[in-house]
């Protein structure tokens, strides 16, 4: 493996999974290669037949478009917000199922209900 040509984002290979079917096939074959192949720019140019400028470009390029994307529509954020909201109402839903024999379970009940729908509220956008 050679040096990297910079710093690499690793959002990248995260937005990489929701939009990467938007980018050229040249583009698509660098950021996987580079992204997730660990490929040096060289030896993705091989494999791909373009310069290594070529590859850089390219790589910038979709990098570029993928940020973009996600700036636009936002679907890997909203996933991840989803993720956490459901993190949440799972551990609300633990404190409800853990919480019979304490003395304080309809306080425990009533606070996770109200967590819970806070939560879709939030995710549903009221």
């Amino acid at each position: 493996m050679g040096a990297a040509m910079y710093e690499k984002d690793f959002r990248i290979s995260y937005l990489f999974d929701y939009y990467g079917n938007a980018l050229t096939d040249k583009r698509k074959d660098a950021i996987d290669l580079y992204y997730n192949e660990d490929l040096s720019l060289a030896e993705i140019a091989e494999h791909i037949n373009i310069t290594r400028q070529g590859v850089r470009d390219a790589i910038k390029h979709g990098e570029a478009t993928l940020l973009e994307l996600e700036e636009k529509l936002g679907f890997a954020g909203k996933l991840d917000a989803w993720k956490a909201a459901m993190e949440e109402i799972r551990k609300y839903a633990e404190a409800i199922k853990f919480s019979k024999n304490n003395i304080n379970y309809y306080r425990i009940l009533d606070e996770s209900a109200d967590g819970i729908l806070n939560k879709i509220k939030d995710l549903i956008g009221e």
